[in-house]
């Protein structure tokens, strides 16, 4: 009897590619969400059962005594999904641990990991595998715009050749502990899900279990790690001692020059998505692809049409002089890299920041507002609506409120307002030609709908 794979949370940023993923290789997939149950995201869920994936809701009638059962590692076991697999005795896994068995039993395999990165250095990487006519299999928690089609309008995943896998790693759950990949790439690491000793533990025992690690070099955290590993591959800008180099860096409003080298060889690379950081990413992915025996002057000519990701400094639309951004920021590390890019180019910000729940803002509430209070300029605007929250116990007594104060405490200009609906009408009412209006936030896929809805009103306004 064939046995079906049933996501319990089959929308979300981890779940849907790795279902797309089975479900193209001919496996009988099906799944559940509370997105769906709330009527919510319908234009995804209207492409999965495209897919022939069949839905249901999440109260545990979908699943029966040929299924498997996959969760986020989180899911708790009250949800009627794991309860009901439980009743029947099916086997359970969690997302990363189906994840991981696809890396390690890939011939080849790249796995991504680091605080901020990930996902674009995974979108490059899987892109230039592909325009090398590499035919790889690329999970990735963001949609690539490169394989963006109308049949496939959410594109987290290509699927290719199994033998040759791509993967962004998470660090949050602990599971990056699972991976064994060919090549592990690590960006950088600073607070956000556990405290340094722990992060410095998971990223350093992740490196070495690689046949090759690729490491950012001017992240001092990152290069500690580099400097105890054997045979390590060295990147970045400003370290002597990176044997994937960048110099020369230009960065401009829509993108970015800057020269690789590597021993002998050296090429230009003209990367169409802007920000220091996305150039740190490029030479990543460059690093990376050579494990392959893909030469720089292949990655660069891949690179010139890297189209990035969604909600990656993504601009969604313009009217009136406004131009409207949706990006993934949501940990200190992340933000300082968009303010960067963003105040390096002309218009007044109107952002609107929605924290990604309650614990983060207990964990590392003081490094947001030190960073916001730092990252905007004068006469830039904030505005914090209330943290993703999504049930449970978690201690809400430092909320959005309390973020507020503290960013104006330091010097910055943040409002407080509870409802998101009404930070969009005060967003409106406050934009001039000219202004960019920023919307920012993770775990939580209305803000992009609450961007092009944003789009939308500045047209109607005119």
């Amino acid at each position: 009897m064939t046995t079906t794979t049933f996501f319990c949370g089959i929308g979300g940023s981890g779940m849907l590619p790795l279902a797309t993923i089975l479900r193209a290789r001919g496996q009988s997939v099906a799944g559940s969400d509370r997105a769906l149950d709330a009527g919510r995201l319908a234009a995804k869920f209207d492409y999965l059962r495209g897919l022939g994936i069949p839905l249901f809701p999440q109260d545990g009638s979908g699943l029966a005594e040929n299924m498997r059962l996959i969760t986020s590692a989180a899911v708790e076991p009250t949800v009627p999904d794991v309860v009901r697999a439980r009743e029947l005795g099916l086997e359970h896994l969690t997302r990363p641990q189906l994840l991981a068995q696809m890396v390690n039993d890939a011939r080849a395999s790249v796995a991504v990991g680091g605080t901020s990165g990930k996902s674009t250095v995974t979108g490059m990487i899987g892109w230039i595998l592909h325009a090398c006519r590499r035919d790889p299999t690329v999970m990735n928690g963001a949609v690539m715009k490169n394989f963006v089609s109308a049949h496939a309008p959410f594109a987290s995943a290509l699927v290719g050749n199994p033998e040759l896998f791509v993967s962004e790693v998470d660090e949050s759950d602990g599971s990056i502990a699972l991976y064994r990949p060919s090549v592990a790439v690590l960006t950088n690491v600073s607070l956000d899900h556990h405290g340094m000793d722990e992060l410095r533990s998971l990223f350093g025992a992740f490196l070495a279990r690689a046949g090759t690690a690729v490491v950012n070099l001017d992240d001092p955290e990152a290069r500690a790690m580099a400097d105890v590993l054997r045979g390590a591959v060295g990147y970045g800008f400003d370290s002597p001692g990176a044997a994937v180099a960048g110099h020369a860096l230009e960065l401009g409003g829509d993108g970015s020059t800057f020269t690789v080298r590597s021993g002998e060889d050296s090429v230009t690379v003209a990367l169409p998505i802007p920000g220091r950081h996305n150039a740190s990413n490029a030479l990543a992915a460059i690093a990376a692809v050579s494990a392959f025996g893909i030469s720089l002057e292949e990655a660069a000519a891949a690179l010139a049409d890297f189209a990035g990701l969604k909600r990656r400094l993504e601009i969604v639309g313009s009217a009136g002089g406004v131009t409207v951004i949706d990006d993934f920021a949501h940990n200190p590390d992340k933000i300082a890299a968009t303010l960067e890019t963003l105040t390096n180019a002309p218009g007044r910000l109107l952002l609107m920041f929605q924290p990604h729940g309650f614990g983060p803002l207990a964990k590392m509430g003081d490094e947001l507002a030190d960073t916001f209070a730092r990252g905007l300029r004068p006469g830039d605007r904030l505005y914090l609506p209330d943290p993703v929250y999504q049930g449970g116990t978690v201690d809400r007594s430092r909320g959005s409120e309390w973020l507020a104060e503290a960013i104006g405490q330091r010097g910055g200009d943040a409002r407080y307002l509870a409802a998101r609906e009404e930070i969009g009408a005060a967003l409106l009412a406050e934009a001039a030609a000219g202004d960019r209006i920023v919307v920012m936030g993770a775990r939580d896929d209305t803000l992009g709908e609450f961007a092009e809805s944003l789009v939308g009103n500045l047209a109607a306004r005119r």
